[in-house]
């Protein structure tokens, strides 16, 4: 499903920085990787690569068999909106506007129309068990509730892989363990995870675990 092939990512702005040094690294549809290493390691940069949201300075990364490198700004927006869901620590949710809305916000430059967009929405919130709360304005829900509102709005437009990064960062032990619970349910349906986490109770919930040291990756 993807596959880096010598990636490397040097930011030019003032001093060269080396973030990701001769990465090669293939995850199959299904699989739920977790990345982990200390801070400014290069475990974000490796994220936003593999979710279109940067370009790598070498090497080759493709997509379900696509090169994305030789790919205009346009046509890769929409790789990342068909294929890719983000789940971020912060959970990004417009306040004044329902849990609801919210979701199909997620969804507003897909080929959905809005009634199809509305009954999307709707399931998702109650395949994370927030039926009753799908008109609550983000400022009235828990923090687990505005985390689970955030995986509806990632997993709303079907996507094949669902990237997370920090997602249990704000939460208790409690709500933690109930998103990760969600997260294993989801990879057991056949999405791909592949979650970046300092913690290491919730890289062990993964399959298969990556340490990024110095830009560069190794297995464990």
């Amino acid at each position: 499903m993807l596959a880096l092939s010598g990636v490397g990512r040097t930011y030019t702005e003032g001093a060269p920085v080396i973030a990701l040094r001769d990465v090669t690294l293939v995850i199959d549809q299904g699989e739920y990787v977790a990345v982990t290493g200390p801070s400014g390691s290069g475990k974000s940069t490796l994220l936003n690569i593999l979710g279109l949201l940067d370009l790598p300075s070498a090497g080759t990364y493709r997509v379900a068999g696509v090169e994305t490198g030789a790919l205009g700004d346009r046509v890769r927006v929409a790789l990342r909106g068909q294929l890719f869901g983000f789940v971020f620590q912060a959970f990004h949710l417009l306040p004044g506007r329902s849990a609801a809305e919210n979701v199909e916000l997620g969804m507003l430059y897909g080929p959905w129309s809005p009634s199809e967009r509305r009954a999307r929405a709707h399931a998702a919130l109650n395949r994370m068990g927030l039926g009753k709360r799908t008109g609550a304005d983000p400022r009235r829900l828990s923090g687990g509730e505005r985390q689970r509102v955030a995986i509806a709005r990632a997993i709303a437009g079907g996507p094949r892989v669902l990237f997370c990064d920090e997602p249990t960062g704000n939460l208790d032990s409690e709500n933690t363990e109930n998103v990760l619970d969600l997260l294993a349910g989801l990879n057991a349906e056949g999405l791909t995870v592949v979650i970046v986490s300092h913690d290491a109770e919730v890289a062990g919930r993964a399959r298969r675990q990556l340490v990024v040291r110095d830009g560069t990756v190794t297995e464990t």
